[in-house]
């Protein structure tokens, strides 16, 4: 399945949960030539945008031998590096400064992006002369947690976008067989990693796009009795639109082919429809009635160009095979969504 560029950007949007940030980042449809450039163009842009207001600055700790005591002295050091016959001292004391955790990875990413095979030349020289308007920031070793131990706050919200966008890299560059040199990973040919991305983005357009219903990931219990409760696998939904008089439960699944065939006949793969329909008879609620017996459930694919529109019914329940085709306009995809649950 190849899914435009420009739509790949609005899935992330959405996915990411960072839509305003994004829309702010303009991406030209010319700059839209292949997903390495395109994250580079979104970090660049974005980038420069923060040099415009000033980088986050911290308390940075710092220990120091000084004539005289600023800060903190520390006693022990100076006595152990016999200090004060030299009237000097080992001092502790924070520095205000930019060298911190969430420009640290910024910098480092920039410079990984120097490193990336096949990014246009034009993107690293423009890379290279970001990273030349900065300020002295330390190189640092990327792994998962750096980006876990970023403090977003009220007053570094510009940095949320930036720091999600270095990490999305971060995860997608691997290593070259070319010392020091990297490789991006072509993350869309991963269906693991797709079916990830479609189902948080569906989630996510859904809180952001309509007010009539909450949405959830919603745990459902089996309606079974035993005594190995414990053993059961967990049930929990994708998406679960909920108003005081509905419940909509939406199942999405990524694929490269939508339906499958089975004896050269085309079918509707039988695990996901078991998994709807499982969902829809354990999630009834004798004192929720009236919503829960008439619970809608919705398998929802993403497709190119092919869309399918089937609709079944099981007692009051309508389960719904769906299509959004993600080779059309993000307005077009939109509305799509958006007929789905009126």
């Amino acid at each position: 399945m190849s899914i435009p560029i420009q739509n790949i950007y609005f899935l992330l949007s959405y996915a990411w949960n960072r839509l305003d940030e994004a829309e702010r980042v303009k991406i030209e449809k010319k700059e839209l030539t292949d997903l390495p450039s395109l994250l580079t163009r979104v970090l660049l842009n974005a980038s420069t945008a923060l040099l415009k207001q000033g980088l986050e600055q911290g308390y940075i700790p710092q220990q120091e031998e000084i004539a005289g005591i600023k800060g903190k002295l520390s006693l022990s050091e100076t006595i152990k590096q016999n200090l004060l016959k030299k009237q000097k001292t080992v001092c502790l004391y924070d520095e205000y400064a930019v060298d911190i955790l969430s420009n640290q990875i910024l910098i480092t990413t920039l410079y990984r992006l120097l490193k990336l095979e096949r990014l246009e030349l034009k993107l690293k020289q423009e890379v290279k002369a970001l990273i030349h308007r900065l300020p002295t920031v330390s190189i640092i070793k990327l792994t998962p947690r750096c980006f876990d131990q970023v403090n977003i706050h009220r007053n570094n919200q510009s940095y949320d976008f930036i720091i999600t966008v270095c990490q999305f890299l971060y995860e997608n560059m691997l290593p070259s067989q070319n010392a020091g040199q990297f490789t991006f990973i072509d993350f869309t040919q991963d269906e693991r990693k797709m079916a990830s991305l479609f189902e948080n983005f569906v989630h996510n357009f859904y809180r952001q796009e309509q007010s009539k219903y909450t949405v959830s990931r919603k745990e459902i219990t089996w309606k079974l009795s035993g005594n190995a409760q414990e053993f059961l696998p967990k049930m929990q939904t994708d998406i679960t639109l909920e108003c005081s008089s509905k419940r909509i439960i939406i199942d999405t699944k990524y694929y490269q082919q939508t339906l499958t065939k089975y004896f050269g006949k085309e079918s509707i793969q039988s695990s996901n429809l078991y998994q709807i329909f499982s969902y829809l008879i354990n999630q009834r609620d004798i004192d929720q009635k009236d919503k829960t017996y008439t619970t809608t459930g919705i398998l929802l694919y993403p497709t190119i160009n092919v869309n399918y529109d089937f609709d079944f019914k099981f007692e009051d329940h309508s389960i719904q095979i769906k299509t959004v085709d993600l080779n059309a306009e993000s307005n077009v995809i939109k509305n799509k969504l958006l007929s789905l649950i009126k």
